[in-house]
């Protein structure tokens, strides 16, 4: 049996999305939470320092757009698998295009998220 966990990184402004989002990961085994940040600057520095296998990244995220943020996540860590979240279903199409690996909308049910995670899992 693998013992490698997955390491995420919980990149949103809003405290109480970071905390649901943890509580729900941290249910899940095989998944580490290394970090968490509130704003670009953040989560540049926890990519830095951690080196995580993926970010929840808030597409609306305080510092950059998302497309910017994006690109500069990838200069810091190649390879880095990003799944982009908002409130906004609408920005789906924005994040994919920008190079997002996979999109969420905040207002997907938990099983949902869970699912695109599952998908990033090593074996």
């Amino acid at each position: 049996m693998n013992d490698k966990r997955m390491r995420v990184l919980i990149a949103d402004d809003q405290p109480q999305v970071r905390s649901a989002l943890r509580v729900l990961l941290m249910q899940e085994p095989d998944i580490a939470i290394v970090g968490e940040a509130k704003d670009v600057e953040q989560t540049l520095e926890q990519i830095a320092g951690q080196q995580p296998d993926l970010v929840l990244l808030d597409w609306e995220l305080p510092g950059q757009n998302g497309d910017s943020a994006l690109v500069q996540l990838r200069k810091v860590q190649s390879g880095l698998a990003v799944i982009a979240l908002s409130g906004r279903p609408e920005a789906r199409r924005a994040a994919l295009a920008a190079g997002a690996d996979a999109f969420v909308s905040k207002g997907d049910p938990p099983e949902q998220l869970l699912a695109v995670v599952d998908e990033y899992r090593t074996d």
